[in-house]
């Protein structure tokens, strides 16, 4: 990685605000999956090693600029605390005399966890003077910036990009480190034995990736409501399967613009669909036999037998989006599929995105995935362009 990260630099005895991505899934103010948490422990805990006052600071959800009591940060700090076994200072706020009362408080090693960036509209605002002195002010009490929030990386807001103005040094955590050394791994892979995944709903959501990995890749498995977008856009029918028009259109513009490396993206060859006009009957069907009324929502035998051998004989492999609507049975049967085939291929592999990740934590075959990404959007915007913009503001090693 050429970004600077905290190991080279001395910054023993000093205040670091630390932005870290605690944006993690509530249910009645509870976290249910923890893992971007536990994701930053160990830039975190290297910090208090070196006996710096730790500012975390995070956004949560998508408030817009209120204040919305159930997307505060307080359930992560206490989790934080009861994973770390350290006290975690929560502060009411991300800017403003709360937070410079409770740093002036703050001794070496301490802990504490500001409230919700994104209770301020001006930490994503459109215009970049007002996220710069956004920036100015969370940056107020800090000597230098961490920034271990990778699945945020890909926005140049406040909170990872304004306070890149205002602090020296600016450098990645040990998460980013990690992220960026992993996915790097896998936009640099030889063409052969290189294989993507990619399922999901939108074409036109990934037509970038696509555009960027399907020349150096050797095969591109498409799944999920992409695969209808394929289909239709081929003049297949495709009866009531999701299919959006942006997506048909993306899906044509990637048929035209990738016509030399074409016979590289496979779509499914069967598929089982749902009589939505009908009884709700479930039957198996190859894809050019679609019926109108009928809502295809999984990839069938043949589809998941082919692209678990590819996985299977695979040197390295990325893997975004579900194969099917994962979450109803039976329709998750594809996506597992793929899962269990991550888990034992031998090759380097790389998860990113929420319902894989998903997948190959109901397969229990997680610790056999040499990387899961903490961010979908940050990991797939990295392969298209080969940077991030907010890993970009950060120093230079």
């Amino acid at each position: 990685m050429r970004k600077a990260v905290i190991t080279d630099r001395n910054i023993a005895e000093k205040t670091a605000l630390v932005r870290v991505d605690f944006n993690v899934p509530l249910n009645g103010g509870s976290i249910t999956d923890d893992t971007r948490i536990r994701a930053a422990i160990p830039t975190i805990e290297y910090l208090i090693e070196q006996k710096c006052r730790v500012i975390l600071c995070s956004h949560l959800s998508r408030p817009r600029g209120q204040v919305v009591p159930e997307m505060s940060l307080r359930p992560c700090a206490e989790r934080l605390a009861e994973l770390t076994g350290r006290q975690v200072r929560f502060v009411e706020d991300c800017i403003g005399p709360q937070v410079e009362q409770a740093v002036a408080q703050m001794q070496p090693g301490d802990l504490s966890l500001l409230e919700n960036t994104r209770f301020y509209a001006d930490e994503e605002a459109k215009d970049e003077a007002t996220i710069i002195e956004f920036g100015k002010k969370l940056a107020a009490p800090a000597d230098f910036f961490v920034n271990d929030a990778f699945g945020a990386c890909h926005r140049n807001h406040g909170s990872t990009y304004g306070v890149t103005k205002y602090l020296s040094p600016c450098v990645a955590g040990f998460l980013v480190e990690l992220e960026i050394r992993s996915l790097s791994r896998i936009l640099n892979a030889p063409e052969k034995g290189f294989i993507v995944v990619l399922g999901g709903a939108k074409v036109e959501d990934k037509i970038g990736v696509i555009e960027s990995l399907l020349p150096k890749c050797e095969k591109m498995l498409i799944g999920g409501a992409m695969t209808w977008a394929f289909l239709k856009a081929r003049g297949y029918e495709v009866g009531m399967s999701l299919c959006q028009p942006a997506s048909v259109k993306a899906a044509r513009e990637v048929d035209a613009k990738m016509s030399p490396y074409i016979d590289k993206l496979m779509v499914p060859v069967d598929a089982y669909m749902r009589n939505v006009a009908g009884d709700q009957g479930v039957k198996y069907t190859t894809v050019d036999a679609i019926e109108p009324g009928w809502d295809a929502l999984d990839i069938g035998d043949r589809t998941r037998e082919m692209y678990a051998d590819l996985i299977l004989k695979a040197d390295n492999v990325f893997w975004n989006g579900p194969m099917g609507k994962f979450e109803d049975k039976p329709f998750d049967e594809g996506t597992l599929a793929v899962a269990r085939a991550m888990g034992d291929c031998p090759g380097f592999n790389v998860v990113g995105g929420g319902d894989s990740v998903a997948a190959v934590t109901q397969m229990g075959v997680a610790d056999a995935i040499d990387h899961i990404s903490t961010g979908g959007g940050a990991s797939l915007e990295y392969l298209e362009d080969g940077t991030l913009s907010a890993v970009e503001a950060l120093d230079d090693k």
